[in-house]
Order: C-alpha cells, then sequence, then structure tokens
C-alpha cells in the first residue's frame, strides 16, 4: 500500500501553528550541483570547513531521508530591529544577532512541527535543519516560494525583504500540491554588490567568505587580516551593509518575532563590549548570536571597531586592551591605537 499523501493546506497550517510566519512546500528533487560546487572549487568557502563535508546530502535530500519527498521551506521575520532606544547612532552588531539565537528559536518550533505532522502520519521520518546541517535553505526557500536569492547571496521576499531566518525540514511523504519557485526580482539593481564594504561579490550572487566582514567578525577566531580592518567601519559582529540599501528593505515591512527583540548586549555600543568582564560576557551573550565569536573574539572586532574612535574613553579601553592576556585581543587593540594615530595625523 502506497504511503499516504499529506494536505499542502494541511502541512502550511501546522507550521504557521507553531509560529512559523513563511511557509512553502517544493518537492525534494536534488539541487544542481554546479554553482555549489564552483563556490568550493574557487576557495570562496576557506574557513567555512563544514560546507566541504557530506557535499552529496547537501544537494540531494534523499540521501538524509531515505524516500525523501518533500521539503518544507520556514521563514522566522526578525525585522528591521532598528530600535536602539536611543543609545546608538550607530549599531555595531548585525540585525539578526541583536536578540535570541535564531538557531534556538527554530529548534523549538520545528520540534513542534514535527509532532503535529506526526499526528497526521505516525510513520513519518523527518529532518530538520538550521543551517547547522547540511541542508541548503537559501535554495529550498527559493524553490518553495518564499522569495528569491539576490545578487547578494541572500534570501529577499516581498512582505519581509530579507530581514529573516530560515530552516527546512525534509519529509518523506508527498503532499498534494506543491508551491511554484520565486521569480527572481532583482533585475539591474545592483546596489547591494555596490555597497559592500571589502568587495566580497566576485559575481552576483557569489561571495568570497574571506572577504566578508560577517564571516571575519563571526566565524574567525583568529586575527582578522589587516587589509579589512578599516572597512569594520564600528562593526563587531556581522555586517548588514548589503542588506541595509536593498529596495526590498525600505518600507512597509511587519513587525520582527518578539522572541528574537534585541536584548542587553545586542544593543551595547563598540566600547562597552570592548570593556566587557569574562562573567559578564558568559552572562549577556548566553542564548545569543554572540556567543559564537568567543570572549575574545568579540572584544578583538570591538577593539578594531574602536581604532577610528578619537575619544579619550576610546583610546583608554584600547590601551588596556593592548596588554590583554589574549594575544589576539591584545594585537588587535594595539593596531587600532596606531591606526587611529594615523588616522588623527
Amino acid at each position: 500500500m502506497p504511503p499516504p499523501v499529506l494536505s499542502a493546506d494541511a502541512v502550511v497550517a501546522a507550521a504557521r501553528a507553531c509560529q512559523f510566519a513563511m511557509v512553502g512546500v517544493a518537492p525534494a528533487a536534488p539541487l544542481n550541483p554546479a554553482p555549489f560546487l564552483r563556490w568550493l572549487a574557487a576557495g570562496y568557502g576557506t574557513g567555512l570547513s563544514a560546507m566541504r563535508r557530506r557535499v552529496s546530502e547537501r544537494l540531494d535530500p534523499g540521501a538524509v531521508v531515505p524516500g525523501a519527498a518533500t521539503v518544507i521551506a520556514l521563514g522566522i521575520p526578525y525585522g528591521a530591529g532598528q530600535d536602539t532606544s536611543g543609545r546608538l547612532d550607530r549599531p555595531v552588531i548585525a540585525r539578526y544577532a541583536r536578540g535570541r539565537d535564531y538557531h534556538l528559536v527554530h529548534r523549538d518550533r520545528m520540534r513542534a512541527l514535527r509532532r503535529k505532522l506526526l499526528e497526521m502520519d505516525p510513520t513519518l521520518n523527518t529532518y530538520a535543519c538550521v543551517d547547522a546541517g547540511v541542508a541548503m535553505e537559501k535554495a529550498w526557500a527559493e524553490r518553495a516560494g518564499l522569495g528569491w536569492i539576490g545578487k547578494h547571496g541572500v534570501l529577499v521576499s516581498r512582505p519581509h525583504g530579507s530581514w529573516f531566518t530560515l530552516s527546512v525540514m525534509v519529509i518523506n511523504r508527498s503532499v498534494d500540491r506543491y508551491h511554484e519557485p520565486h521569480p527572481r526580482l532583482c533585475g539591474d539593481c545592483d546596489l547591494c554588490l555596490r555597497a559592500c564594504p571589502t568587495g566580497a561579490f566576485p559575481s552576483p550572487g557569489v561571495l568570497d567568505a574571506r572577504l566578508c566582514l560577517s564571516y571575519q567578525t563571526v566565524e574567525n577566531q583568529h586575527s582578522i587580516p589587516v587589509a579589512l580592518r578599516a572597512a569594520l567601519a564600528g562593526r563587531v559582529f556581522g555586517c548588514d551593509a548589503c542588506q541595509e540599501v536593498c529596495p526590498f528593505n525600505h518600507s512597509g515591512l511587519p513587525p520582527g518575532d518578539p522572541r528574537q527583540a534585541a536584548r542587553p548586549l545586542g544593543l551595547m555600543s563598540a566600547a562597552e563590549i570592548a570593556t566587557l568582564g569574562r562573567d559578564e560576557f558568559a552572562r549577556l551573550a548566553a542564548g545569543t548570536p554572540m556567543a559564537r565569536a568567543g570572549y575574545d573574539g568579540l572584544r578583538r572586532s570591538a577593539a578594531l571597531a574602536l581604532g577610528p574612535d578619537g575619544r579619550p574613553c576610546a583610546r583608554a579601553a584600547l590601551k588596556r586592551l593592548a596588554v590583554d592576556a589574549s594575544p589576539v585581543v591584545g594585537e588587535a587593540a594595539q593596531w587600532a591605537l596606531d591606526h587611529g594615530r594615523q588616522a588623527q595625523t
């Protein structure tokens, strides 16, 4: 007896009941491997070692879930997130990272969704992924009609712009209808490519992670290359430059999910972050994306961000950090002091 076919409307309703604002379903046919393999071969993912593992599973859901038939693409908006309560002229933390870690938000809701799907079919098999696994979330979200992959490599949607995070769930059941892939609507616009402070896009839709400030401030636990430091321009964790200029992000966007509202660490200045104690960092970073950078990684980036700041309080903070026990923090602070002197002469 063939397995039952699920109602697409019922699957979407279940996901929305689990607080996913964005839901789409796509057939689980393998992805075209060429773009990803070219990206790997060019070395653009150097440093992201996990991307080179389990490549066949990244491209084919059937290699993860036997009999995979449907991919459910899920999104949770975090909103424009511009409210900093008047504390900062320019926030130093990327918008997605100011609140609760999106991995935890998606995880909890996908667990609830899995329970609902098992109520529909107790024999169902699933695989859930929030960018730390082996699914290509953006590709599946585009296939499932949530939006399109922009020239900056970020998914863009009509109602939410690009201020949202993604996850997917693979199931071994078909649904009675699938959503159409979303057309790409960027047209001739290349504002995002021109806005990148480090020129990290060798071509539209292709990101060289080695040049990306998000990679450098989040994933790189060592020294940030000198050639990229001036481009930080006050950024401490992540970079929204390419998204900030996108015309689809500029007006009429719905509010973000309240669970990802900004927390105190997400609203601190570079000087406040640079002078955090280890215990204070552990308390404030717990459950947020900023924990990924680690204590020394976040202070290293904060020190570099303070370089152009000529105020006495910034200089005093950098002098303390220049003799920090962490070599990566001390070197960054000394560079920032020297860079600041040069900028002011």
